[in-house]
């Protein structure tokens, strides 16, 4: 008599929990959004860094890095490929390089060096 009333009580705790789990609920969450300073500069190529370099890491690892010359950007993309498997081609990788060398290559450190306003409220020469 014990036995059948306890799996009477057990039967719909049992139906209930299968139930309920076949019928999921959907949840969502909303991200913030990207850090503003983090931004990839616009330029040819800009898609496909944002493609390829995402997946592994934010982009606030690319606009933080010191501003290097092509030579010096090839040896990044080819380190993330070589030593962390970043599962880049050769047609993407040459892109990469020549979207890093032109959106932060020496030239754009200068330029954003020229554009700083001095202690006067002046742009500095």
């Amino acid at each position: 008599m014990r036995r059948t009333a306890l799996g009477l009580l057990l039967i719909p705790g049992i139906a209930l929990v299968l139930g309920a789990s076949a019928f999921p609920q959907v949840r969502s969450i909303e991200l913030p959004a990207d850090n503003a300073m983090a931004e990839l500069k616009p330029g040819p190529g800009v898609g496909v860094v944002r493609a390829q370099c995402v997946a592994c890491h934010s982009t606030d690892y690319i606009v933080r890095q010191p501003r290097s010359d092509a030579k010096r950007w090839e040896s990044e993309v080819k380190k993330m490929i070589s030593v962390y498997g970043a599962p880049i081609g050769d047609a993407d990788a040459k892109v990469i390089v020549e979207y890093l060398a032109a959106a932060y290559g020496p030239a754009q450190a200068n330029a954003t060096k020229e554009k700083k306003p001095s202690k006067s409220g002046t742009e500095a020469p």
